[in-house]
């Protein structure tokens, strides 16, 4: 233990001589970790960041969707033609088992207007039952009810960011009026903020209104009853495949399909959606730390290269200790642990680094970073075995060293 000891000071003392050479030597270490350890957070927060918001919107609901239309020989994308109406909701809500609710909902990006104020957000004219499929509670006032809706009632409820950029702070919000196409309508409610999307959109961006009212006061339509997607909750999530399956069925015959053609609707599930987001995520993640563990290598090899020139300039050194009694075991043994320590050093610095990226990024952005212990150690392990790996030629280099040889050198 005492030689091991002596060991590890002299190796510190040494490396002490030039703490510039032996700094610029750990650079790539220290990159190379901190990137690691800031794309594992990156990755481990949009991971969470992910399921918190499928949590929220539940994962036994389905999202129908319009689907790609041929028309007289010219087919047309996802979503280019509305091939879904009020009824087919309707229908699904009768005449699909395990069904508990849909929402049918339609959109526009549209110009609102309050007083000397405007703001261009999203207009989506929806049911009734649009808080409890979303799950999103109503911080004020109330939300629209069945009435409001048979009626095409004049009222809106609005998200928090158009809040924030309509009325001045502390202003009363509930019971004033705003303008949509020149269509006056009275705030009703306030929806509680849900923040940013899985894909980065702002969630509380926009205001939302009965559907009846959106189709016939507000946005219009080329088609009454046109709708731009369809929600449907079911009870539990493993209800989910056989209700699709029954979906399908349904609206194919209602959109008169022939078995030859392909579905006019896409159905998704929030737990795809989620495995798609997350594998791409992934794949990022992955190519990230591929690039960063290059900085590994470069910093391995610079390493090596150093400790190849130490040797070098410590060849009678070597000499001097292998006469007076040192064995090939002691001098493998110092180089190594020299290796070890500024890889070790360069480790530690790299975790502070990436753990003050992952931290400034969450502060000035607000991307969602979360610091695992787990990819610390192993990054911090893997640093070390790095410096083992590399430092193990150079170390074997000087214990292979000639004593004669070594003490007649110049």
């Amino acid at each position: 233990m005492s030689f091991f000891w002596l060991t590890l000071v002299s190796a510190l003392r040494i490396l002490r001589r030039n703490p510039l050479r032996a700094g610029l030597t750990m650079l790539g270490i220290i990159i190379g970790i901190g990137a690691v350890v800031a794309m594992v957070s990156l990755g481990q927060g949009a991971s969470a960041s992910v399921q918190a918001e499928i949590s929220s919107l539940g994962t036994n609901v389905l999202i129908i969707v319009p689907g790609a239309t041929t028309v007289g020989g010219v087919r047309g994308g996802l979503g280019s033609i509305s091939t879904l109406t009020v009824e087919d909701a309707e229908d699904i809500e009768k005449k699909v088992a395990s069904v508990t609710a849909v929402m049918y909902a339609t959109r526009s990006v549209l110009q609102v207007i309050r007083e000397n104020k405007n703001w261009s957000t999203i207009v989506l004219g929806t049911t009734p039952v649009f808080p409890d499929i979303r799950s999103w509670p109503i911080a004020e006032g109330n939300f629209f009810t069945q009435s409001d809706m048979d009626s095409a009632a004049k009222v809106v409820v609005l998200g928090k960011t158009a809040v924030q950029n309509l009325f001045e702070a502390g202003e009363e919000v509930v019971g004033s009026e705003i303008r949509i196409r020149n269509v006056s309508l009275r705030v009703i409610g306030v929806l509680a903020p849900k923040g940013q999307s899985i894909t980065g959109q702002d969630q509380d961006d926009l205001v939302v209104l009965p559907f009846s009212t959106a189709e016939r006061k507000v946005l219009g339509t080329k088609f009454l009853g046109t709708v731009g997607i369809i929600l449907v909750a079911t009870h539990t999530r493993h209800e989910i495949p056989a209700v699709a399956d029954d979906i399908k069925d349904l609206l194919r015959t209602k959109h008169r399909l022939h078995q030859t053609e392909e579905y006019d609707f896409t159905i998704r599930t929030m737990e795809d959606i989620a495995k798609t987001i997350a594998g791409t995520s992934q794949t990022m993640m992955f190519m990230l730390m591929s690039i960063a563990s290059i900085s590994l290598i470069v910093g391995g090899i610079g390493i090596m290269n150093i400790l190849l020139v130490s040797v070098t300039e410590r060849t009678r050194e070597i000499g001097l200790r292998m006469a007076v009694g040192a064995k090939r075991a002691h001098i493998l043994l110092q180089f190594l642990i020299e290796a070890i320590i500024m890889t070790a050093i360069g480790g530690v610095l790299g975790v502070a680094a990436g753990i003050g990226i992952s931290l400034l990024l969450t502060t000035m952005i607000g991307w969602p970073t979360i610091i695992n212990t787990e990819a610390v150690v192993a990054a911090f392990l893997f640093s070390v075995v790095v410096g083992l790996f590399f430092g193990l030629y150079p170390a074997n280099k000087a214990s292979k060293l000639n004593p004669i040889e070594a003490l007649h050198y110049e």
